[in-house]
């Protein structure tokens, strides 16, 4: 499991740009018959991937969680960006197709990962926080959630922002978890921006062509800088950070919380004009 050390406003400034991408930025996950870990120490965050194909793929503890397994004090949510699949925990199944959601609740001993067609597998994205209470395993279907939808063509940011854990939909102890799915001919995401130092934030971009970019914009809002990436990877974002982004096309994007609360408008607002 890979450790993800984030850096302080102090440290930001003056950082490369290898060094913005060392420190903010996951490449390299989710290859095909591997599970992969990453473990952040903002909010004690632990993000993931799983890609079966021809074997089951068993999520299990890690040396650095010194847990007898890996929900013994975790909670965890499950989005799949790829083709169908399923997880077992603890023996009971769940049918994923792509942007189905599984929400796992602390106390879960055994999940494990399963691809339908080992040629058109399932991508499973992991993301993990510390959990105080058990709340039982739920799975959101896509065709199940409402969507809310924002942004118009004049500013270029059509979408519709798919809410799964939350406090009006799945429970969980601190997890919230979605997804927004930009319209074509769109291309930005959440602009105007905020922050909220309440909770770290993890943005997960998929559905880009391979070629094509999403230019994610973080740092403070008089200070921005720019990370650029391709599809499947991820960006944490610490709470003293922006976290938007710009296509250069329509793409869809996981975002997930963890922190103080679970309010999903807790925000901070960041103008336009003020952006530096």
């Amino acid at each position: 499991m890979r450790l993800y050390q984030m850096a302080d406003p102090v440290r930001y400034p003056r950082m490369t740009t290898a060094e913005l991408r060392e420190t903010f930025l996951l490449e390299g996950m989710f290859q095909p018959g591997q599970l992969d870990l990453a473990y952040v120490d903002l909010d004690r965050t632990v993000i993931g991937s799983a890609v079966p194909t021809t074997t089951p793929l068993t999520l299990e503890t890690q040396p650095e969680l010194r847990a007898e397994f890996f929900c013994e004090r975790r909670e965890l949510g499950v989005l799949n960006s790829g083709g169908d699949g399923s997880i077992l925990v603890d023996g009971v199944s769940f049918e994923l197709s792509k942007c189905d959601v599984l929400y796992v609740g602390r106390g879960s001993k055994s999940v494990v990962f399963s691809s339908k067609d080992p040629e058109n597998p399932a991508f499973f994205y992991l993301l993990s926080y510390l959990a105080h209470a058990d709340y039982p395993t739920v799975l959101a279907k896509f065709a199940d959630l409402e969507g809310l939808k924002l942004g118009s063509q004049e500013t270029c940011n059509k979408r519709t922002i798919y809410k799964a854990i939350h406090k009006q939909g799945i429970q969980s102890c601190q997890l919230v978890m979605g997804f927004t799915v930009l319209d074509p001919g769109s291309s930005w995401n959440t602009m105007p921006p905020h922050t909220h130092m309440r909770r770290s934030e993890i943005y997960f971009y998929f559905d880009v062509d391979p070629a094509h970019r999403v230019v994610h914009l973080m740092g403070p809002p008089d200070e921005t800088r720019h990370i650029v990436m391709t599809n499947r990877e991820v960006v944490v974002s610490p709470g003293w950070s922006i976290h938007a982004g710009v296509g250069t096309s329509s793409y869809i994007f996981c975002w997930g919380m963890g922190g103080e609360n679970q309010e999903y408008t807790d925000m901070d607002p960041a103008t336009i004009p003020g952006l530096r």
